[in-house]
Formats: C-alpha cells, structure tokens, sequence
C-alpha cells in the first residue's frame, strides 16, 4: 500500500490517500478492519466523502461481463464530510462485515479464476469524485465450503471457472445479497457427460448450506452435515440418479 494523489485536476492542492486494511485474506461472516490515513496537500479543502467500498466482479448476463472497472459495491463504510488543512494527516479506522454469502475468490487454499474483491477507496471534493486503487483481498472458502471443492476432486471434476451473477429466482434460504456465486466443474468421463455442471451454494449463516445444482432444483443442509466424505456421497448418489456411466 503506498499513498495515492486524488482528484489530480487539484494539481498541488490534491489530497493523498492510503488505505491500509487490516488483512487482506478473510472468509465469510468475518470483519474486515481497515484504516485510512489521508495527507492533506498545498491547500486547505473540505472532504464532502470519503468512503471505503467492498466491491466485487458480477456478471450482468450471459452475454455480458461487469468490467473490473466497474464493479459491484456490496458494502460502504464513510467517514462523512470533514475539513482539511493544507499538509495535515489525519486517520480513521473502520470496519465493514464479509457476508455470509460473499463470493468466494479462494477454495483449498488456491486462486478461483473468475473470482474477484477488492477493497476501493472514494474520495469527493467539490462534486468531483475519484475512485481510487483496487486493494485486493483474499475471500477464503469456509471449512464446509472447501469440503466441497474437495469432494469434486476426489470424484475426479475439474474446476473450470466461478462467476458472481445477478439472481432472479427465489432460494429456499433468505437472502441478503442481489447476487449468487456459480461454480463450474468439468464432469469426469465416468459419468458420461461431455458439459460443466454448475453449482450454486448459498451459506447465508455459519448453520444452513442450499446446494442449487444446475437448474434442477435446490437442496438444503444443516453446515455440520457436510463433511468431504457426505459432500462426496451426496454428489456423486446425485450425479448418478441423473446420468448413467
């Protein structure tokens, strides 16, 4: 992390920011502390926003792909308006919740192509806004979740690409979030399939799991019955009732 000049048009009179979190891997249902440390430049301004955005990469459609450029902002943490002298440091601290849902970027430990979040600084002056560096972090799977990534190893899938989308359906489980993570996994040879299967899993807290394979309808777990050997016997009994060897 290093101080980043914003609003530039300001010339010397620009303000620089430097958005430090407190760690850049966590998981589902954690906190993500941050701080901003903000270095006032050859003049005096009022700050109208400063604000600190958990943003991640959605896909609009089947056809089309949110640019990185352009993220989805899931959460926002804003210190609200404040003046600053010329040359002054100031720094706040704030926090912002990872969702029970939130996408994942990591499973077993390993980078899920597709998959991406980031923290992104936004600092307003005048009506001017700058959205400043991405601070990436890492979303790790929660210990169910890597049960399942293992389960589709162990019964030979291999892991293509997970995609953020829009949902216009509804799940079983109450959502909070406007968005659904789709895992795809290329089918072994053993069942005779030559596609992807794509699975939804929607953790909305640390007890329920809703497994959404396909479009064949849901399927809802308590988290303490999915270990890699019941993700494992559960996946392959449902591969198996659907498609022959």
């Amino acid at each position: 992390m290093a101080f980043r000049t914003f609003l530039s048009s300001m010339g010397i009179n620009a303000p620089a920011v430097d958005t430090v979190p407190g760690r850049t891997a966590v998981r589902p249902g954690d906190e993500l502390p941050f701080k901003i440390l903000v270095r006032g430049g050859g003049a005096d301004v009022k700050v109208d926003r400063l604000a600190v955005e958990l943003v991640i990469r959605v896909e609009e459609s089947e056809t089309t792909e949110t640019n990185w450029t352009d993220p989805h902002v899931l959460a926002t943490s804003d210190t609200g308006a404040f003046a600053l002298a010329a040359k002054e440091d100031r720094e706040f601290e704030g926090s912002l919740a990872i969702p029970w849902e939130m996408p994942l970027t990591h499973a077993l430990g390993r980078r899920l192509k597709g998959a991406r979040c980031a923290l992104r600084t936004t600092m307003e002056i005048d009506n001017a806004v700058d959205r400043g560096d991405f601070d990436e972090i890492a979303v790790h799977a929660r210990p169910v979740q890597d049960a399942m990534f293992q389960a589709f190893a162990d019964l030979g899938f291999r892991f293509d690409e997970a995609e953020v989308k829009k949902h216009f359906r509804n799940f079983q489980q109450t959502q909070t979030l406007g968005y659904c993570q789709e895992l795809e996994f290329w089918f072994p040879a053993s069942y005779n399939r030559q596609d992807q299967l794509e699975m939804t899993v929607i953790t909305p807290d640390a007890e329920s799991v809703e497994v959404i394979p396909g479009s064949t309808g849901s399927f809802l777990f308590t988290a303490d019955e999915l270990d890699v050997q019941r993700w494992t016997s559960w996946l392959d009994e449902f591969c198996r009732e659907r498609w022959d060897r």
